[in-house]
Parts: structure tokens; sequence; C-alpha cells
């Protein structure tokens, strides 16, 4: 039997932003994979690369930064290179987004049912009455109470919880394949996390839709995926299943994020929690080899020599590194 092509196949991704007289790489050859369906999630700190990767699949990284190599194919179609045009076709029909901080992504001096509209405007032909009654139901969908009366509402006027479902109403108005969705439960508390993450596993099931959940917390992708992809300095550097994950991390990285996190496996109560020492290397001061080499503590000599590819470790189990097999 041939394999089914995945819904979004990205390879050799690479995205820098050109300031005067400096290249400042954000991504650096990722792979990845998202099956229809499935549900992925891409981790790591602030400056790894996830958000300016799902930027690079709406075409949505500006000046001065571009897409300076790799493919990334939706359905067996290429969008590097479409026309600004196509990708509008792309944006919100086929991919929707949930971009992060919805008080900034929502724009201010628009209702909310004016920036619900205009998706549905974009890319069908409906009568107005038709486009409120679909906007009304997007809400209702959504989980919003009186959506007939929130339509007139500005997002100042709503609760964070209750903005951020708008921003998820907007990205599945046009019944996508594909949700992209970028820390979608940041700075909510975590009742409403879990509540949000409900609604888009809930809207995922009904609608068929994929989901790449970009997000720092695994706690939330813990729960809520089924495969993960671990991003540092621009680079994936494991994947596995979720379970596999957890249960054995293969990466020094991997290893560092989870103990790092209250529950971890393998941790007592009253286990101290261990930080990872230093920070993500700024994007032009990547270390050679292994970019993780100086934060941690098993690197060897050999670490710098060379970047280790991302192979089979363990079956579907993917790391990049040369010293899988050691503890501290």
């Amino acid at each position: 039997m041939t394999r089914a092509e995945p819904l979004l196949q990205i390879e050799n991704l690479q995205v820098s932003f050109f300031l005067p007289g400096v290249e400042v790489p954000a991504v650096r050859g990722l792979d990845l994979v998202v099956g229809a369906g499935e549900t992925v999630g891409l981790v790591g700190e602030s400056g790894c690369g996830k958000s300016v990767t799902a930027l690079s699949v709406l075409g949505l990284v500006g000046d001065p930064g571009r897409v300076k190599a790799g493919s990334i194919r939706l359905g067996g179609r290429e969008l590097v290179g479409l026309a600004p045009r196509e990708l509008r076709a792309v944006r919100g029909r086929q991919v929707g987004m949930v971009f992060q901080e919805p008080m900034t992504s929502l724009n201010p001096v628009f209702t909310v049912g004016y920036q619900l509209a205009e998706a549905l405007t974009t890319h069908f032909d409906l009568s107005r009455q038709e486009v409120r009654d679909r906007c009304v139901g997007l809400l209702r969908e959504v989980g919003i109470p009186a959506p007939e009366d929130r339509l007139g509402a500005y997002p100042a006027q709503l609760s964070g919880g209750l903005r951020q479902r708008v921003m998820i109403a907007m990205a599945v108005a046009c019944r996508p394949r594909l949700l992209l969705a970028d820390e979608p439960t940041t700075a909510l508390d975590v009742t409403i996390q879990a509540q949000i993450m409900g609604l888009l596993a809930r809207l995922r099931r009904e609608l068929g839709m994929a989901v790449l959940l970009i997000t720092h917390d695994l706690g939330l992708v813990a729960q809520n995926v089924g495969r993960v992809v671990v991003m540092y300095a621009g680079h994936a550097v494991e994947e596995a299943a979720t379970a596999d994950l957890f249960a054995e991390p293969l990466h020094p990285y991997t290893r560092g994020l989870l103990g790092s996190i209250p529950g971890a496996p393998g941790t007592r109560p009253g286990d101290r929690l261990r930080a990872i020492p230093g920070n993500v290397p700024h994007p032009t001061r990547v270390p050679s080899g292994c970019p993780f080499r100086d934060r941690c503590d098993l690197a060897v000599d050999a670490c710098a020599d060379t970047l280790p590819e991302l192979e089979p470790k363990r079956p579907g189990h993917r790391a990049r590194c040369l010293r899988v097999d050691r503890r501290v």
C-alpha cells in the first residue's frame, strides 16, 4: 500500500532576518511533518524558532526576514514562492492560525463581528445576512455566551479567555485543513487553559483538522498532542510520540526541559527543580557543532566538531545527539 502524503511537509526550512551588515538565522534546516487529522506539538524555549516556523507556512515572515531555502508543501502543493494572491487564498481557507496575544492580534478599533466577517467575505460569496448568521454560529461554536450581542463588542470589552475564543473562531471560520495554534493559552489561568484546549480538541474532531500546537508548556503538550518535535536554536533536536518522549527523553535539552517542570518523570514530591544553565544563544552566536553544547553537562570535544544528524535512536524516536545513551 502506498503511504499517504502528509498534509504539511516542511523540508530543510531556513529562515533568516537580513539586517544591515548581518544575517540573523532564525530557523536552520528544519524538517517537520504533520499528517491529516494529527496533532503535533512544537516545543522549546523562547527564541528557538517556533513562531517563525508557523509564520513561514503562511508566508507571513515580513521584511527584513525571508525564507532563505527549503520547501513547505501543503497537501503536496509547494507554498514557498507562491504569488501573494495565491497565498491569500491559502490563508484562512486552507490554513488557519491562532496568533499569540489576542489583545494585540485582534484589531482594537474594529468590532468582533467585523473581524470575524472579514475571513468569510474574503473566501466565500455570501449575503450580509448569511455572513451574520455564520459569525453568530462561530461564536456559539467556540462557547461564547450571547453571541448575537458579542458581534458588536470591541476586543477591549472582552476577557482574555473570550478574546482567545474569538481568535479561534476566526481561525476556523473557513474550516481549514490545518490549524497553527501559537501559544493559544498564554496568560490564561489553568481553568481557562483547560477549556481552550478542550475546545481545540473538539473542533479538531468535528472538522477533521490537523493541529500544530506551538508552546513552551510541556504540561500542555503531555495531555493534548500525539507527537512532539523539540526545537533548539533553530534546529529540531528530538522527535517522538508524546508518551515515548516523556517516558524516555533522549536529548539532554529535552531532559532539561522535563526536569525543570514540577512532577516530571523520575522526580518525587519535594525534589528541587533542575534549571538548565545559561540561555538560548543569540542567533548570530550559535556555537559550532551541537548548538546545545555550551549548556550541556554531557558535552565532549566531539560535540564541537559537527552538527549531528536528526536520526533514529529508537523505533519512531529521533534525536540530534552523539551521547543519547549517557546520563549525568
